[in-house]
């Protein structure tokens, strides 16, 4: 497997790279097409497109990765649910109907079937 490894790392360096410039012509297509007529602005080059769509990702994106980072939480409350008995469930759920309202029929507080995957 480490043989390949090189391989693998040049192929994600040109998906990243193939998916930078697409987004950046899709940045400056999108800009030279709309703002002009729009806002009376000059067009954009592609270098100012990749620009936007980076000052744009670290603006409004952050420089985080995917959801995975920011589902943690999904995880813990996953592994603290199964740990609970059916009398702390019971009182989980009324207490967050309490705070949030009727949470519906998709969360019960009878003992979830464990699943291997995920």
């Amino acid at each position: 497997m480490t043989r390949y490894l090189p391989a693998r790392i040049l192929k994600f360096v040109l998906l990243g790279l193939i998916a930078l410039t697409v987004f950046s012509f899709v940045v400056m297509g999108l800009w030279n097409w709309l703002m002009p007529s729009i806002f009376g602005v000059r067009a954009i080059s592609f270098w100012q497109a990749l620009g936007l769509f980076a000052l744009s990702r670290i603006l409004i994106g952050g420089l985080r990765g995917g959801p995975g980072r920011r589902m943690h939480w999904r995880h813990r409350l996953r592994e603290r649910w199964n740990h609970m008995s059916l009398e702390e469930r019971t009182k989980f759920v009324e207490g967050m109907q309490m705070r949030c309202g009727p949470l519906g029929s998709a969360v019960s507080a009878q003992p979830a079937e464990r699943s291997t995957t995920f």
